[in-house]
Parts: structure tokens; C-alpha cells; sequence
């Protein structure tokens, strides 16, 4: 039976330097987590080296601090490139909202580890990156932290003046880690429901999101004593701290796909990409806050990263790391900013005889068998046809302003917007790469 559990379930294998990093980190963390309830602020502050924002380029990046509520200490960091122009030839650039991890109760965007990452995006994923920072727990409970989230993006919607002239406001994406991955979902719903000028975000990247509930999976029973960083003690201590008194686990916050979930089946909420580490046990959760994206209609990839602990990424000495980053670039790279970056192809006699031929750059849905009347689709008459030459077939199926492409192969999925041709709709297929 035990040589059954090794060969199911892959040993972690660590640097030795790495290792340490975080049985330090882990450890003087503990001690910092009083049985009160408080934190030790004076050791974190030791702990926890602070980065000043930099004028003057640093390996291509400046960056400066921008306020958003002195009073309740909201502001964020604002990485750009040095170069007055955009990589690869482009005009405009990515918009990157991003949230830091830590629990809710430490680190910020100035922290030395987080300041690192978000340098490495606007090199590695030509973005300009906004690293928010929001009040902490146990000072501060929920949901304090999501309404500084909601502000920050709001303060950027109604002050765009504050980001470079070439900082694309109709393409931001929200990103985070961990804690800032809770928080990024939670402040992309709110968004959903209410609505923005000019910040448009449609994508979300979820890297390890800090989710839970009452239940013990059996990832965090497998690995309570395995994994580095995250144990049930450690996390329940958290939740404890941040949610309301007298709430538990299965809060909204926390068990974001359970009992007392929000509805965002009906919410015009983005593409998502998730990922999640074999040596994380938190990841029996964020599996099933995939499903429930998927369940609620949602665009969402999942990538797991088998023998990656919690974090794994903030080390760039791993491999994975740098893989990480590529699929993140990948995911930008391949989201489409609006309706008006699809083709236009003009009106063609309803189910033609042949399929309508595309030619783009990007990889491209062709579709037959659109009726005249956007309103009524015949489902019967459908057949996908991707670049590489093999056929998908499926169905259509008008959801509120949207046409959703089901294929009846499950492990492909995409969801078309509704273009002001009424004969024929098309989108990129992100999941066929050129032949």
C-alpha cells in the first residue's frame, strides 16, 4: 500500500537553498502569528525587506507609487517599461492589475519578492503592471481588503491620466497569488456587477488562489505535514483572523464555489487561467473553483504543475517558474480586446453549401450554419472547422448577449461575442495553434 501512495503521489524535491527560504520563512511567520490573534508587526517589519520605487531604469523598468486613499493607506505601484514604445513593434500595451499574496495579513507590493515579480512581468510579458496594495488582517477584516481592491481598479478607470500614454485601458487583465488570487477574483466579480468607463478587463490569471472551507480535502490531510509554507493550522489561523466574527470557512470569501457562493453565471466575467502545484494543499480548492467556473458558463484553463509547492513561482531559480510566466504571456497574448478585433466578413446567404474561409494571423473558428435571425440558431447545422484542417462538430446556444459554442468534444470549449453581422459570427480558438 505504501509503495502504491509513493508511485501515485511524486516526492517533493527542493535546492537546499530553497528549502531553507522556506522553513525561514515559515517559521518566523509562526512566531509572528500570536494565539490572540494579533501579529507581531515589529518582527515583520524585519522580516519583510521594503523596496523604494525607482525613476530611473532598472533592467528596463521604472516604477513609481501612486495614492489612491491616504486615509485608508490604498495606493499602488506602477511598473512600466523604460523604452518610449512597446516591444515587438506593438502601439499599445497590456494593462496588468496585479494583487500580492500573503495571507491578507503580510507583505505588500513593495515587498522585495513581490517588487521582483512584477519587474520580471513588464520584461517577460511587455505589460505595464499595477501592484495594489490593500489593507492588512487582523487590523483590518474583510472585506476591507476587497473594497481597497475595487477602489484602486475604480481610481484607474476614472484617472486613467496616471498610466503611460501607451497603456491599453480596453485590455487590462487582474492577476494575483495566493491571497491577491482571492482577492483577484473577488474585485473581477464586483467589477462584472457594476459598471466601468473606460477599464476593461477581460482576462484573469489565478495563480494558487487562497480558497477553503469547513471540509478537510485530502490534499490538506495528505499534506499536512509534507508541503512547505501552507498547513491547516496555518490557514485556519488566517481565515480566522480575516473573516467576520462568527463566520466560518464556508463564507462566500473563502468557499467561493460552495454552499454560499455567488451567483456569476449571468455576470459578463473574463476568460480565466488557473494554475495550481501538486505539493499544494490547497489545491483540492482551487480545482473545484475551476469546475465551478466552467459550471457557471466561464471561459477557464487549469495547469497543473505536479511536484510545484505554494509559491513556487516567486522562486526563479525553478524551471517551472520561468514555464509559468511563458503560459501567462501566452494566455495575454492570445486574448482578444474587444468584438472589433475579430474579422468582418460580410453578408452570405444563410447555410451556404461550402465553409466560410478566414485568413488571420491568429488561429480562427469557421463557422456554417447561421441563420439569418441572430435570435434562433439551428443547432443541427453547425460544424466547426479549426486552421489545422480537423473538424469539430457541436452546437450553438444563445446565452443573454452571448453565443456559446459547445463542442461535443469536452476537452475544447470557447464562447463567441455576438458581432453586428447578423450572418456570421467568429472568434480566435485559443486552444489549436497554427499548424
Amino acid at each position: 500500500m505504501a509503495a502504491e501512495n509513493e508511485s501515485k503521489h511524486p516526492k517533493l524535491t527542493l535546492a537546499w537553498h530553497t528549502r531553507f527560504s522556506l522553513s525561514l520563512f515559515a517559521s518566523l511567520n509562526d512566531i509572528a502569528c500570536r494565539p490572540d490573534g494579533t501579529v507581531n508587526r515589529r518582527l515583520t517589519k524585519i522580516i519583510d525587506h521594503k523596496t523604494k520605487p525607482d525613476a530611473t531604469p532598472v533592467k528596463g523598468v521604472i516604477s513609481k507609487d501612486v495614492t489612491v486613499d491616504v486615509t485608508k493607506t490604498v495606493w499602488f505601484r506602477l511598473y512600466t517599461p523604460s523604452s518610449a514604445t512597446a516591444v515587438n513593434g506593438d502601439a499599445t500595451l497590456p494593462i496588468l492589475i496585479f494583487f500580492h499574496g500573503g495571507g491578507f495579513a503580510f507583505l505588500s507590493p513593495s515587498s522585495y519578492s513581490y517588487d521582483a515579480v512584477c519587474r520580471g512581468f513588464v520584461r517577460q510579458l511587455n505589460v505595464v503592471v499595477v501592484s495594489i496594495n490593500y489593507r492588512l488582517t487582523p487590523e483590518n477584516r474583510y472585506p476591507c481588503q476587497y473594497d481597497d481592491g475595487f477602489a484602486a481598479v475604480k481610481f484607474l478607470d476614472e484617472n486613467p491620466s496616471v498610466l503611460p500614454e501607451n497603456a491599453d485601458v480596453s485590455k487590462c487583465f487582474v492577476a494575483g497569488d495566493s491571497a491577491g488570487a482571492n482577492l483577484a477574483h473577488h474585485v473581477v466579480v464586483r467589477v462584472a456587477q457594476s459598471e466601468l468607463q473606460k477599464i476593461r478587463i477581460i482576462g484573469l490569471i489565478s495563480i494558487q488562489p487562497f480558497f477553503g472551507g469547513e471540509e478537510r480535502t485530502e490534499a490538506e490531510i495528505r499534506l499536512a505535514e509534507a508541503a512547505p509554507l501552507v498547513s491547516m493550522a496555518r490557514t485556519d489561523w488566517l481565515w480566522r483572523v480575516f473573516l467576520p466574527k462568527g463566520a466560518n470557512r464556508d463564507h462566500e470569501a473563502v468557499n467561493v464555489s460552495g454552499p454560499n457562493a455567488v451567483d456569476i453565471s449571468g455576470l459578463n466575467y473574463p476568460n480565466s487561467l488557473v494554475f495550481v502545484g501538486g505539493f499544494d494543499p490547497l489545491q483540492d480548492w482551487q480545482r473545484r473553483y475551476y469546475n465551478w467556473l466552467k459550471k457557471s458558463g466561464k471561459e477557464a484553463e487549469l495547469i497543473e504543475y505536479p511536484t510545484m509547492f505554494h509559491a513556487f513561482y516567486l522562486f526563479p531559480n525553478t524551471p517551472e517558474s520561468t514555464q509559468l510566466i511563458s503560459q501567462v504571456k501566452d494566455f495575454i497574448t492570445n486574448q482578444p480586446k474587444s468584438t472589433s478585433d475579430l474579422p468582418y466578413v460580410g453578408p452570405r446567404p444563410a447555410f451556404g453549401p461550402s465553409p466560410i474561409r478566414i485568413h488571420t494571423r491568429r488561429p480562427m473558428t469557421l463557422i456554417t450554419g447561421f441563420t439569418q435571425d441572430r435570435d434562433h440558431i439551428r443547432t443541427d447545422l453547425v460544424r466547426i472547422y479549426p486552421l489545422n484542417n480537423r473538424n469539430y462538430h457541436g452546437y450553438i446556444k444563445r446565452r443573454s448577449a452571448l453565443l456559446q459554442v459547445h463542442l461535443l468534444n469536452p476537452t475544447q470549449s470557447l464562447c463567441i461575442r455576438r458581432l453586428p453581422n447578423p450572418y456570421l459570427v467568429t472568434l480566435p480558438l485559443h486552444a489549436i495553434t497554427h499548424p
